[in-house]
């Protein structure tokens, strides 16, 4: 009996964007190099694209100008009238569409990888936005296995009212790459290496796939979102707690019930109800104050994929 496998197209085009957030010096740095020097990033047979996706952020060293180009990359802000009036941003992502998308397009890019950074603990993560991608959880697999002793992360945002809308959404495959802990504006030798490893290792398994490997089914731990938890607040809307020492710096930690989340300033511990176990993910990320997130819960799942194998092989 024959192994059934999965047949996938072939990998033809690939974009990297670096400064989806212009202060997340990691990927605005790598796109930059390889924008001058692509060598390392070049794999026979593939069109290989690093491109700057807010130039404007990036000239600047902030988050955005205008509005979170990672958060409307939907029907509505795509659809808009181009205008001078529309943010920045809004017209960015319409420009973006055009040059690498629609999804399935006869010359979009296949995949997209997504470099950022975060202040959190969260050392490696790779971001999946569909839980049933055969295809990319077999690469994941191979870039956490690659990157083995060094922990990889799976972070699965796929939720049923969280709409999160990416940048990298309008390829077949999007891959966001997460590398912390950094500050903003900051350049971090050791996060740098890291980022670059794991650009490394999926491009390699592109390559194999491209040529003809099979890989056999896999499975893959992938930590699930559950919700955003915000800060406690006062009646004016202020935070009136932080974040505990105890969940500091504890990103993919079990947090029990019961254990202390948020400190006030009279020493008062807020503690985690409920009867789950969660897992924490950016804890305490700067980004996210404005957006009202102090962490987001995340459980615990494991994912399975079917072998895949190219199908022109």
């Amino acid at each position: 009996m024959t192994s059934c496998h999965i047949a996938e197209e072939p990998i033809k085009k690939i974009a990297i964007f670096g400064g989806t957030h212009g202060n997340e010096l990691t990927g605005v740095f790598l796109v930059k190099h390889w924008l001058e020097n692509g060598a390392e990033i070049q794999r026979t047979g593939l069109e290989v694209k690093p491109f700057i996706t807010n130039p404007r952020a990036v000239k600047k060293c902030t988050r955005y100008i205008d509005c979170d180009l990672n958060r409307i990359f939907d029907l509505e802000n795509l659809g808009k009238k181009m205008s001078e009036d529309l943010p920045y941003e809004v017209r960015r992502a319409q420009e973006i569409y055009h040059l690498f998308g629609p999804k399935d397009g006869e010359d979009s890019y296949d995949i997209i990888f997504d470099l950022h950074n975060t202040t959190s603990n969260m050392g490696c993560t790779l971001i999946l936005e569909d839980s049933r991608n055969n295809f990319l959880i077999q690469m994941f697999h191979y870039i956490k296995t690659s990157l083995a002793p060094l922990p990889c992360y799976v972070y699965l945002i796929e939720h049923p009212s969280l709409k999160y809308a990416t940048t990298r959404s309008i390829a077949k495959y999007p891959v966001g790459i997460e590398v912390g802990p950094q500050p903003q504006g900051v350049l971090r030798a050791d996060i740098l290496d890291q980022m670059r490893k794991m650009i490394k290792h999926a491009l390699d398994f592109i390559h194999h796939f491209n040529e003809g490997k099979e890989f056999p089914p896999c499975a893959i731990e992938v930590y699930k979102i559950i919700e955003k938890v915000d800060y406690p607040r006062d009646e004016n809307g202020e935070i009136a707690a932080v974040i505990h020492p105890n969940l500091q710096d504890q990103d993919w930690k079990p947090l029990h019930p019961g254990d202390p989340m948020f400190l006030t300033l009279d020493g008062k511990t807020m503690s985690l109800g409920g009867d789950c176990t969660v897992y924490p993910v950016f804890v305490n990320e700067a980004a996210y104050y404005e957006k009202k997130e102090a962490f987001a819960k995340t459980t615990k799942l494991t994912l399975n994929a079917k072998s895949i194998r190219c199908s022109v092989h």
